[in-house]
C-alpha cells in the first residue's frame, strides 16, 4: 500500500465526491472526471479512485482499464514467445493532481497505487503490460522516470511490462 499524507485517503468514484470542483491544469483530464468517469465506471469500463484531502475535496485521481494490444504494436523484446494475436493488457486511462496540490509528490504516490493496482489485479487476470497515452510532453516525461517506454510506432504511448511492473512492486 502506498502512503499518502496524514489525513489523506483513497476511496472508489462516488457521485458524492466532489468532481466539478477538481482543476488540474488540464481541462480534457477535468471534464473526464467531472462527467464521464462516472458514467464510464458505472458501465463497469474503468475504475476511478480518488485522493481526498483532509477538507474532502480531490486533490487527485486515476482511472484504470483493460484492453487488447496487437501483438504487431508491442516491441520486440515484449512480444517475444508470445502468441501472435490481441494480448490483455492494463491501461493507466486517466492520472491527475489538483492544481493547488502540485509539486507535494501526489502523483508519483497516486501513479504508485495505480501500478499497485494493475499488478495485484494481474495476478488474478493476467495482463503483459500496462499502457497509457500522454496528454503532453510533461506527462510524458514524467513517467519515462517511471520507466514507461514508448510502444513502436506510437511516440505517446507508453508501456510497463509485467516483468517491470512486478519487479518495482515487489522490489525484487
Amino acid at each position: 500500500m502506498v502512503r499518502f499524507p496524514a489525513g489523506f485517503r483513497i476511496e472508489p468514484l462516488e457521485r458524492r465526491h466532489p468532481r466539478s470542483a477538481f482543476r488540474s491544469g488540464q481541462p480534457q483530464v477535468d471534464s473526464w472526471l467531472a462527467t464521464r468517469a462516472p458514467q464510464s465506471q458505472k458501465k463497469h469500463l474503468t475504475a476511478t479512485r480518488v485522493l481526498i484531502d483532509p477538507e474532502g475535496a480531490i486533490a487527485g485521481f486515476y482511472t484504470l482499464a483493460t484492453a487488447q494490444a496487437d501483438f504487431s504494436d508491442l516491441p520486440p523484446e515484449l512480444g517475444r514467445q508470445l502468441p501472435r494475436r490481441n494480448l490483455p493488457v492494463a491501461v493507466l486511462a486517466w492520472l491527475g493532481v489538483s492544481e493547488n496540490r502540485h509539486g507535494e509528490g501526489l502523483g508519483s504516490r497516486l501513479l504508485a497505487q495505480a501500478l499497485r493496482d494493475c499488478y495485484d489485479a494481474g495476478r488474478t487476470f493476467p495482463v503483459i503490460a500496462v499502457i497509457l497515452d500522454c496528454i503532453d510532453e510533461n506527462a510524458r516525461v514524467f513517467y519515462q522516470r517511471w520507466d514507461f517506454r514508448p510502444l513502436p510506432g506510437h511516440a505517446n504511448r507508453l508501456f510497463l511490462s509485467w516483468r517491470e511492473l512486478e519487479a518495482m512492486v515487489t522490489d525484487g
